[in-house]
């Protein structure tokens, strides 16, 4: 699924080049910067499966806490027009639950990746969509049966939403984020041995942006 994502983002890039949507001189470019906060409604880590010397392995799926998250952007409008590519990096705590007697495990993660997006650019309202890849840094803490332990995985990007003009330059916006990735904690149990799941992300966030 995340090759698939990566593919989709590297071929609308490339046909938005060709189209020359994306020019060298950005002189009437709109660009804008943005703060962002709100929930991370992931729901389990699933597909668990043993690495290394638990090869072979499986387990339940990991419950996820709820988690508040925040984030900022970056985004260009070439021309002011239809199309446009932003960096998005946010942050959040979903956390492993218990499973039963098994203690949960502390688990934060971040998000930072380059979208596509597609926008209609109204003077009040924008709704708008995108696409993208990236990578997500995650990373579990000590537990009573985990070591801690890091991993940088693609990720895959969904978003829509709507922004509105307050004045001229200063926007709020509301949005909806898909992130998808698989995270392997390969030594989670020592230092031949740990686990891998598929991690879907429903996010929910607000914020202010201001453009220029």
């Amino acid at each position: 699924m995340i090759t698939t994502g990566f593919r989709t983002t590297c071929a609308l890039l490339g046909v938005m080049l060709m189209a020359g949507l994306l020019p060298v001189r950005t002189a009437t470019a709109e660009w804008y910067v943005a703060g962002q906060f709100g929930a991370n409604l992931a729901d389990q880590l699933s597909d668990i499966r043993g690495t290394g010397g638990l090869s072979g392995f499986r387990a339940p799926d990991f419950d996820l806490q709820n988690s508040f998250l925040y984030g900022g952007k970056v985004g260009l409008f070439p021309g002011n027009g239809w199309f446009g590519l932003e960096l998005d990096v946010f942050h959040s705590t979903p956390h492993i639950k218990n499973l039963d007697d098994v203690p949960g495990i502390h688990m934060r993660v971040t998000n930072v990746g380059v979208n596509l997006l597609a926008r209609y650019p109204g003077v009040t309202f924008q709704p708008y969509a995108g696409i993208g890849a990236g990578a997500a840094i995650a990373r579990i803490g000590h537990s009573a049966t985990t070591r801690a332990n890091s991993d940088v995985a693609s990720a895959l990007n969904l978003l829509v939403g709507i922004r509105a003009f307050i004045t001229p330059y200063v926007a709020v916006f509301s949005e909806y984020k898909y992130s998808q990735a698989t995270f392997e904690f390969d030594q989670a149990f020592g230092p031949t041995s740990g686990f891998n799941g598929d991690y879907d992300a429903h996010i929910l966030v607000t914020g202010l942006s201001y453009h220029f």
